[in-house]
């Protein structure tokens, strides 16, 4: 998976209309979307469409989306 397609899955599970400016630099908690379903959602893409398991540690540490494509990997 690319980031960009991880950058299009982050933004659908989100439910982040506009992904022009998001890049993997962005720092994920600052965007005006971001809020605690935002988060679960995350996690839950994590968990069903990613088949991997997110520790909340990890997720705490996690600072860009980059830092979550990683995790990803």
């Amino acid at each position: 998976m690319t980031i960009q397609e991880f950058i299009d899955k982050f933004a659908e599970a989100a439910e982040i209309e506009e992904v022009a400016g998001i890049d993997g630099a962005t720092k994920f908690r600052e965007l005006e979307e971001w809020n605690s379903l935002a988060a679960l959602s995350v996690i839950s893409m994590f968990e069903e469409e990613l088949d991997k398991d997110l520790a909340v540690a990890d997720f705490k540490k996690a600072q860009t989306i980059e830092d979550l494509y990683n995790l990803a990997q």
